[in-house]
């Protein structure tokens, strides 16, 4: 547990700088979105389409893995919904509060710290859980917000959804980057440079960008966002484990990453969808930043205890 929490710190002590930087203005609200526009568009996937491209095919896919993770997701946002509903809560609120206990921050915190605690064997795994939370979850509350004030799943809905997917760079890294793999062509050494050197500032960027976006959250709602930081960083790992480990078992490895990524904390995108449309996205930016502050300790834990196993 000390030498896991010693090896995580670092990352946490460049979010704590970014968020000493936003908060003392050092860094602007300007300058954090830049950044995180440059490292979203252009460091993160270059590194997710290096690894995809150069990892064999075979080992990235698990369909296993995929559904697993999956189902164990699928039981902490319909927990979160129902006590959503039974709170009197309308369809989009619910909405956001699931996606707050299901989505955690895999693309910007979870490939360069578990690629760094587990070696580059976990990107394989990483990538597969940042596809199901893209692909899947990013348009099911799309759905949701749209269809809950609709009363109906429109085309326009559709649409959006479907551009926002082509859209999403993450995606296109790493669809892009799998088919490079399927098909086998090589890298050729002045691409793998490049992209490895627009890569490498993936993970001090996106770490400090975490922390300097996290200095414009505020706390209020913090019962909701506690009992909403609960489900991300406990609940939502202790489903994916029993699924993982028992219910549909995957190899020991890639079930441990899969686990450490669940336990994250509440993704930053969730509060930009929250922003976009208007839902509740106060509640949203008091669980990004209680649920970041705790997975400086809930992490480490998690990691231990699945290593226990």
């Amino acid at each position: 547990m000390v030498e896991i929490f010693l090896r995580t710190l670092p990352f946490f002590a460049i979010i704590g700088l970014g968020y000493w930087a936003g908060r003392s203005r050092f860094f602007s609200k300007e300058a954090t979105a830049y950044l995180t526009k440059f490292v979203f568009y252009f460091a993160l996937s270059a590194m997710l389409f290096r690894f995809a491209a150069t990892l064999p095919f075979a080992e990235i896919f698990d369909a296993r893995l995929m559904l697993g993770y999956l189902l164990g997701t699928v039981g902490v946002y319909a927990l979160a919904t129902l006590v959503a509903f039974l709170r009197g809560l309308d369809i989009p609120t619910a909405a956001v509060e699931a996606q707050c206990a299901a989505i955690g921050n895999v693309g910007f915190l979870g490939l360069p710290m578990l690629a760094l605690l587990f070696g580059e064997a976990a990107i394989g795994p990483v990538m597969l859980v940042l596809t199901v939370d893209l692909v899947v979850f990013s348009s099911l509350i799309v759905i949701l917000i749209n269809g809950g004030r609709d009363g109906r799943l429109t085309a326009g809905t559709l649409r959006l959804i479907g551009l926002g997917l082509l859209k999403n760079p993450m995606i296109v890294s790493i669809s892009a980057g799998l088919i490079w793999s399927a098909l086998r062509l090589p890298v050729p050494p002045p691409l793998n440079d490049f992209l490895t050197i627009l890569g490498g500032a993936a993970t001090p960027g996106a770490l400090f960008a975490i922390g300097a976006s996290l200095a414009s959250k505020s706390a209020e709602r913090v019962q909701i966002a506690g009992w909403l930081s609960f489900c991300k960083l406990t609940i939502h790992p202790a489903l994916v484990a029993i699924v993982l480990l028992w219910l549909i078992p995957v190899a020991p490895f890639s079930a441990t990453v899969a686990i450490a990524a669940a336990a994250l904390p509440v993704a930053g995108n969730v509060y930009m969808l929250a922003a976009h449309y208007g839902v509740a996205p106060h509640r949203a930016s008091a669980a990004i930043l209680l649920s970041t502050a705790a997975s400086i300790l809930t992490v480490p834990l998690v990691i231990a205890w699945v290593g226990t196993l």
